[in-house]
């Protein structure tokens, strides 16, 4: 899948402090889950949103963007892609600059959406490939993507 981004993936989290993960699940080996404990061990401050669950590891989460106590720096959106365009218009309404699409879903529609709304976009990226510090596989990934120029 082609990416959509019009922002570079690089240059995306530069000054992102916060990040909202929208679509935690209660089944730990999705990536919302994966994502979450990643970027909080990065140092970045995650707020997860699931419209049912009450916490994840011990952190309070959000039934919806529109929910947060504060305006995220980012909202990384982990969903199926039917899903997407309504967070988006959440992510509009409350000020959000950035929405990440994690890669391997066809966001189109909702990429549209934020793209007409004026919103910085990135899709087709693994943001764990981008926030620093990048560690383990996602290190040997980023660096086999910048050796076949796929960064």
């Amino acid at each position: 899948m082609a990416s959509h981004s019009d922002i570079s993936a690089r240059t995306a989290l530069q000054g992102v402090r916060t990040i909202a993960v929208v679509g935690v699940s209660r089944k730990k080996i999705k990536f919302g889950v994966s994502a979450s404990r990643e970027l909080k061990k990065r140092g970045y401050d995650v707020y997860p949103v699931h419209h049912s669950m009450d916490k994840l590891d011990g952190v309070k989460c959000y039934r919806s963007v529109a929910n947060l106590p504060l305006v995220p720096d980012c909202v990384l959106i982990t969903v199926k892609p039917a899903s997407a365009p309504e967070i988006v218009g959440q992510a509009v309404a409350r000020g959000v600059r950035l929405v990440w699409f994690q890669q391997g879903a066809d966001f189109s529609e909702a990429i549209d959406r934020a793209k007409q709304a004026g919103l910085q976009v990135v899709s087709g990226r693994c943001i764990l490939m981008y926030a620093d510090p990048v560690t383990g596989f996602h290190r040997f990934h980023r660096f086999l993507s910048r050796l076949f120029g796929k960064y």
